[in-house]
């Protein structure tokens, strides 16, 4: 096994960076639906050894940063590619529009964020050290870049190797203390860690970080174990929900074509009498992200359809894009992708407008728009111009329920994003639209960061997405009752009360900046003492 290391190590040229791209593409595997957190670490460990054999790169001071930035970009690029190939779905959706771009989504994508792990891998080759230290500086560097990855350039901190924490029920528990970004410096730190086995200087350096990051693994599960409680979470009294799931394929989902089947589809499984069949009546019913493909608010006919669907009292909660009237000199209004909140005399009650808009999905840059629309080319969406992002993150008032954080689509990934400022909200409510990327990992890995942020805020989740997962997700993180990927029905459940404020939602900015500073005062001061021994 130490050659297998020393060979690492001493590798060059091509073979590196395919050994680099090949480690992170087998990192790809801890993520959903697969879970296998050994995988984290055949991937970790290689990535250690790596860095390792860059010390002595070139003449140059800079050789060995350069060499380990264009590591990280293989390992990155490796872990992308396997771990969103899945992308690929959408463009098949209207293929004869969108296919030629194809590669663009599959290598383009993961080309581009590999960026952020070649810094991660330079910052981390910065503050290299012998035996153990050198992990904690990979756990540095990498938690930095993914901090960055899920923020720059409007974020995208999919697959976060947090993630890898993230599913096990006992182990996500720790997010409710540091967060997604504190998983991500765990998942390394525990996962790299039995690199030293193999190339520590002596049995104890051999043994030390393994053996630390094996008990830092069981207290994590110990803690959760401790932290979910035995019963089942209380309930909100005189709250039943109905969840609908149509699981519409992309392609008929937004044809106004079949705006009167889809309707019919809608009502007709809205009344349905569920699973059981003997469910009462619901007090709030809820539809995925997007439902129609036409302007809700603007077609009075269905709305009164809805208000016949509705029993006295009880409530529609549904995604829709909504339009503004046109201002003077305007031809149309602004667009946006809403959820609207509709009462049994088919009343719009209030909305919420999507913050966070999916880029080249929901809108391009007007530069780009311009040069695309020039080329006769077209965005995703079909609305003219794109849909236009709300200015700012509020609570949505809905009859009957406690104080709502509505999330749209992807905004369930951003950790701290999901509650406003103001008072704090009782649930949160993720409606999507996951069915361009069919039966693929991408809703699984959709559903669950999702969950982690019932976790993290110490919330009850309500999803409802069109081709699945819809799910009613406790304040742990519980699944309390689900629709899996690929089938339609509706499900009729409780509402989970919401926990008391946890610490990550109350320090997570805080905690994630106190450990990176811990981490960076003890590597500089551990490097001082190396560069005085000598």
């Amino acid at each position: 096994m130490m050659r297998l290391a020393d060979r690492a190590i001493l590798v060059r040229g091509w073979r590196r960076w395919l050994t680099a791209f090949a480690a992170g593409a087998v990192g790809a595997l801890a993520m959903p639906p697969f879970g296998i957190l050994p995988a984290l670490v055949l991937s970790l460990v290689p990535a250690v050894w790596l860095l390792d054999g860059t010390v002595k790169d070139g003449p140059s001071r800079w050789a060995p940063f350069r060499s380990a930035a264009l590591l990280g970009w293989f390992w990155g690029f490796g872990y992308f590619v396997a771990g969103l190939w899945w992308l690929g779905a959408a463009f098949l959706v209207e293929a004869d529009q969108f296919a030629w771009a194809m590669p663009f989504g599959v290598l383009g994508l993961p080309a581009l964020l590999a960026f952020f792990s070649a810094f991660g891998f330079a910052l981390s080759r910065l503050l290299w050290l012998p035996d153990a230290w050198r992990i904690l500086a990979l756990a540095f560097g990498l938690t930095v870049s993914e901090w960055l990855r899920g923020h720059l350039f409007t974020g995208f901190p999919w697959n976060n190797p947090g993630m890898a924490l993230g599913q096990n029920l006992w182990l996500m528990q720790s997010a409710s203390l540091v967060g997604l970004y504190g998983l991500t410096f765990l998942s390394v730190a525990i996962c790299a860690a039995p690199a030293v086995r193999l190339t520590g200087r002596t049995m104890r350096a051999r043994w030390t970080a393994p053996g630390l990051a094996a008990a830092l693994l069981l207290g994590l599960a110990a803690f959760g174990a401790w932290r979910v409680p035995s019963e089942a979470s209380a309930t909100v009294e005189n709250v039943r929900l109905r969840i609908m799931q149509p699981n519409l394929p992309q392609d008929a989902k937004f044809n106004p074509r079949n705006r009167d089947a889809i309707m019919r589809r809608y009502l007709t499984l809205s009344a349905s009498p569920g699973r059981d069949g003997n469910a009462a009546a619901p007090t709030h019913i809820v539809w995925p992200e997007s439902a129609f493909p036409f302007l809700l608010h603007r077609d009075p006919a269905s709305l009164a359809q809805i208000a016949a669907l509705l029993g006295p009292g009880s409530t529609l909660i549904t995604g829709a894009a909504r339009m503004d009237d046109p201002l003077p000199g305007e031809a149309v209004g602004k667009f946006y992708n809403a959820i609207q909140v509709i009462d049994e005399k088919g009343t719009i009650l209030g909305a919420y407008d999507k913050v966070h808009l999916v880029p080249f999905g929901e809108y391009v840059p007007k530069f780009l728009d311009t040069l695309i629309r020039a080329a006769g080319l077209r965005q995703f969406v079909h609305i003219p111009g794109g849909f236009e992002p709300s200015e700012k993150r509020a609570m949505l008032s809905i009859p009957g329920l406690p104080p709502v954080a509505a999330t749209i689509c992807y905004e369930a990934i951003f950790p701290g994003e999901i509650v406003a400022e103001g008072p704090r909200p009782n649930l949160i409510l993720n409606v999507t639209n996951d069915a361009w990327f069919g039966r693929t990992p991408g809703p699984y890995q959709h559903f669950a960061q999702a969950r982690l942020r019932a976790v993290e805020e110490g919330l009850p989740l309500v999803r409802a997405a069109n081709t699945g997962i819809s799910a009613i997700i406790d304040p742990f993180g519980r699944i309390v009752d689900k629709l899996p990927l690929g089938v339609e029905g509706v499900l009729d459940t409780s509402l989970p009360v919401a926990e008391a404020p946890t610490l990550y939602e109350n320090w997570g900015r805080f905690s994630l900046t106190a450990t990176l500073a811990i981490c960076l005062i003890l590597l500089m001061a551990r490097r001082r003492r190396q560069i005085s021994l000598k």
